[in-house]
């Protein structure tokens, strides 16, 4: 092999998959990209319409115990760090800031230009793209068998391949998990999926779906057991989603599991104390309705008041009269979760390949020069950047594996 490039592969062209492709060919590599999807990085494009949230500026000791298996993740974060990122979107002509939460956007916010300049820049380094190729399975002399555009299968033996072929939401968009029996089938371990960063069911009564369905609740704190977080919650028409239920997903679909339900409480008025609610609350109501008497008192919307008098429908448990009960029941609203929202419309998965199939480089312990990446492995966290940021980190640590492998070869 000494007188020609050593040639590697990607199967997936995602976050990690072209972070790995890049990687490998910076080290010299010949490089192709493999996607059964018509164009690339389609999830990735998805995660940038609200708004691309690449990666987060707080301390890396902070950042660390965001993912379920801090101890796992923290040499791959450290291989490619935040700030890497960074200036790895700079680089590209996309300069980043944080925002007030401290969470990293490109100035541009939007996902597609950053992917166009980096698909330019990987093409410009030797990058091949092969979309429509579907990945079959391992074959015994360590390469891939794969479909072709045409639908043909074709073998593939590159001295070294990555797969990063995604989680399993966003089906349409690619990641749809269809590679897991393959693996399996080549005696590899895999942990079944299940949705992460995803909503949550109730059972609204009618009435509150036609009205509320779609509605946002701002600025309220979302408590479950000892851990709460502030901000936006939607309530869709099966329950609840929005950033601060992922935040605490893992939990309580971990919760909702093993007994078949969570409880949650909502504070609909956090930065009001339950004394000086009290104090409005017990202003003379007259001859005013309850839900003009909530609004113009303590400040609540017309989706709080409705869900205040939903909840209490659906426990049989009316509203209080007293000023400082009713004064605790905005403070502390109970919801009972009875269900998780289904993986096709959560963010992002858990579960895929189990963590112990590969060594600390990413690489397959049973197939030597295969490397995975990115959210086909096993692991979860919350939106906020570390999502992306895991997965380009990978991407990086499994394409510098791999250009290592293949200096082995030579």
């Amino acid at each position: 092999m000494s007188d020609k490039t050593p040639r590697a592969i990607v199967i997936g062209g995602g976050p990690a998959g072209l972070m790995a492709a890049q990687t490998m060919a910076q080290a010299g590599l010949s490089v192709s990209v493999y996607d059964h999807m018509p164009t690339l990085g389609r999830k990735f494009l998805l995660a940038g319409r609200g708004g691309l949230n690449l990666t987060h500026s707080e301390n890396i000791a902070a950042f660390l115990q965001r993912y379920d298996v801090p101890d796992w993740m923290a040499p791959h974060i450290a291989a490619f760090p935040p700030l890497a990122l960074r200036q790895w979107a700079e680089d590209l002509g996309e300069p980043t800031f944080a925002g007030t939460s401290g969470r990293i956007f490109p100035k541009s916010f939007k996902a597609s230009p950053l992917l166009r300049a980096w698909l330019r820049r990987l093409a410009a380094s030797g990058v091949t793209f092969f979309p429509r190729h579907k990945f079959v399975g391992l074959k015994p002399d360590g390469g891939v068998a794969m479909l072709d555009a045409a639908g043909a299968e074709i073998h593939i033996s590159p001295d070294a391949i990555v797969l990063a072929m995604g989680g399993a939401s966003w089906g349409r968009l690619g990641s749809d998990g269809a590679w897991a029996p393959a693996l399996q089938d080549a005696g590899m371990a895999t942990v079944p999926f299940l949705p992460a960063n995803c909503g949550f069911e109730v059972a609204w009564s009618a009435h509150f779906q036609a009205r509320f369905a779609g509605a946002v609740l701002k600025t309220v704190k979302l408590s479950h057991h000892h851990t709460a977080q502030r901000g936006s919650l939607t309530l869709t028409s099966t329950g609840i989603e929005g950033g601060i239920v992922y935040g605490m997903a893992r939990m309580i679909r971990q919760e909702i599991l093993a007994n078949g339900s969570a409880r949650v409480e909502i504070d609909l008025r956090p930065d009001t104390s339950i004394a000086e609610l009290t104090e409005r609350l017990a202003s003379p109501r007259g001859k005013t309705s309850l839900s003009t008497f909530l609004r113009k008192s303590v400040g609540l919307d017309p989706a709080a008041i409705g869900l205040l008098q939903e909840i209490a429908h659906a426990s049989g448990i009316p509203l209080p009269n007293h000023p400082k009960a009713l004064a605790s029941r905005i403070k502390a609203l109970p919801l009972v979760l009875q269900g998780v929202a289904g993986i096709e419309r959560a963010i992002s998965s858990a579960g895929g390949l189990a963590r112990s199939e590969c060594d600390e480089n990413l690489m397959l312990k049973r197939w030597p020069g295969i490397f995975c990446a990115g959210e086909m492995l096993d692991w979860e966290a919350p939106t906020g950047g570390y999502l992306l940021q895991a997965c380009f980190s990978t991407g990086f640590v499994a394409g510098r594996a791999a250009a290592n492998w293949t200096r082995r070869l030579v």
